[in-house]
């Protein structure tokens, strides 16, 4: 069993923002594999498969910096470790629509995954990181809180759906298939800008 937790804000006011691609790609998933998520506690959790995997789908409720709060919630109440966790967060040195897929690694400044990093006291766990493109004129963090230009809403939609695939190929193929099919395509992608 896996545990897959997108990162967010939660409430309508930052719904279609930046910083919300990890909610918008455990929502896709919900939706495809027909997953019910219910708001518990301090995250909102459903239990299903993917592919004949068991997963858990959360989404934190504590707001972005303190994320990693409900993921230690959920590991610890589950007996999980680490490892069988998959985080999708946003990355702004991405391009929208650009997906990357990390096995570990130091948050990079995401604020997001300190906190999951801080609270789980461990830099083990796999990452899907969803591009949000940066604008160098904007502050970060007046950048992460705005929704995507309807220029880039195409590219947006496109990266949630690629991380839901990428996420499905982790729990089913596992991380080195994932990487290698989903990060060559990011490298091509890249390549076309």
């Amino acid at each position: 069993m896996w545990i897959i937790a997108g990162l967010g804000n939660p409430g309508s006011k930052y719904s279609g923002n930046r910083h919300n691609v990890g909610f918008k790609v455990i929502d896709r998933i919900a939706e495809e594999y027909d997953i019910t998520l219910e708001e518990k506690d301090i995250y909102v959790i459903g239990k299903g498969v993917l592919e004949g995997i068991d997963v858990i789908l959360l989404k934190p409720l504590t707001f972005m910096n303190r994320s990693g709060l409900a993921v230690k919630k959920i590991l610890r109440k589950k007996n999980f470790s680490p490892d069988k966790l998959i985080v999708v967060q946003d990355d702004l040195d991405l391009a929208a629509g650009i997906i990357k897929i990390r096995k570990n690694g130091s948050s990079g400044g995401h604020r997001g995954i300190e906190s999951v990093i801080q609270e789980t006291g461990t830099k083990d766990f796999i990452r899907v990181k969803v591009g949000i493109g940066r604008d160098n004129d904007i502050p970060v963090e007046k950048y992460v809180l705005m929704n995507f230009r309807p220029s880039e809403k195409v590219q947006a939609k496109d990266g949630i759906i690629k991380a839901a695939g990428a996420v499905v190929s982790i729990a089913a193929e596992g991380i080195d298939k994932a990487m290698n099919r989903y990060n060559r395509s990011a490298k091509a992608d890249k390549s076309e800008i």
